[in-house]
């Protein structure tokens, strides 16, 4: 049923951000959804030529975006959100499909802004472009059975997506939609770390990134619980000991978990601006 749905789906892209462009690259690549089928629209003439680099076809107006496609992704800003969609209020029937990206923004003003359209907020995150995008979504009321398999469909294959009640979504921005950020910061701090070692900076980043990429992996597909895989890493009086007695002195974890609840928070905070 899903790919039923793909092959006959219009893909548009109100703004032509990055998100957006991680996405469409993402779905291009995995051949599931060809950019040939996608159209976009931005104020930005830059980021628009950026999308037709890679055969997205740029229309004039997000009007024209909405006219050309099915689906349509809302990828502005969340403070140009309400503005926008007003402005396609009239044109939006009941036969197309919202997919909000925006953080911060609930349904209910959504919903309110675009009209007749069905809504679905969904948050992605960049590794969609390599086809590891870690989403959740939650539907709108007049959302169907059938948005929720086309939308499902849409981010598995970029990555994995979860359904998700709508209160969680800020905590899911804080944790996977910020959290590669997070990640890159920790690589380029285990480099940095092989390089004050004596490593030449690219074997040191090579190495920490596969490091990241294969213990993550490790995570995903043992079904192990992480403590238990750093035990299992951790011996006794052993070099790794040595270096997580560093990262607790340090306060390695409760910076990390002070990082998702703080980015949790302020997207709470936008979606009551």
């Amino acid at each position: 049923m899903a790919g039923q749905l793909l092959e006959s789906t219009t893909l548009g892209f109100i703004g032509a951000g990055q998100m957006a462009e991680a996405i469409a690259r993402g779905l291009d690549r995995a051949t599931v959804l060809p950019a040939s089928r996608m159209f976009a629209a931005d104020v930005n003439a830059a980021r628009c030529q950026v999308f037709k680099s890679f055969g997205v076809l740029i229309c004039d107006s997000n009007i024209e975006v909405v006219q050309k496609a099915n689906v349509l992704i809302l990828a502005v800003k969340p403070q140009n959100v309400e503005k926008v969609l007003v402005g396609l209020k009239p044109h939006f029937t009941k036969e197309k499909l919202v997919v909000s990206i925006a953080a911060g923004i609930n349904l209910s003003n959504l919903q309110k802004w675009a009209g007749d359209a069905r809504i679905v907020r969904v948050m992605p995150n960049t590794p969609c472009l390599v086809g590891e995008t870690a989403a959740a979504m939650s539907l709108g009321d007049t959302a169907t059975e059938g948005d929720s398999v086309l939308v499902g469909a849409i981010f598995a294959a970029v990555g994995s997506i979860h359904l998700a009640d709508e209160k969680l979504l800020n905590a899911v921005t804080g944790l996977s939609g910020s959290g590669p950020a997070y990640v890159y910061l920790a690589i380029e701090a285990l480099a940095d770390g092989g390089v004050a070692a004596g490593l030449p900076r690219d074997l040191s980043l090579s190495l920490a990134a596969q490091t990241v990429l294969g213990a993550a992996k490790m995570v995903v597909e043992t079904k192990k619980h992480p403590g238990q895989l750093k035990d299992e890493v951790t011996s006794p009086a052993g070099t790794t000991i040595a270096g997580l007695r560093e990262l607790e002195k340090a306060g390695f974890r409760s910076a990390l978990i002070e990082a998702v609840v703080a980015a949790a928070r302020r997207c709470e905070e936008l979606s009551k601006s």
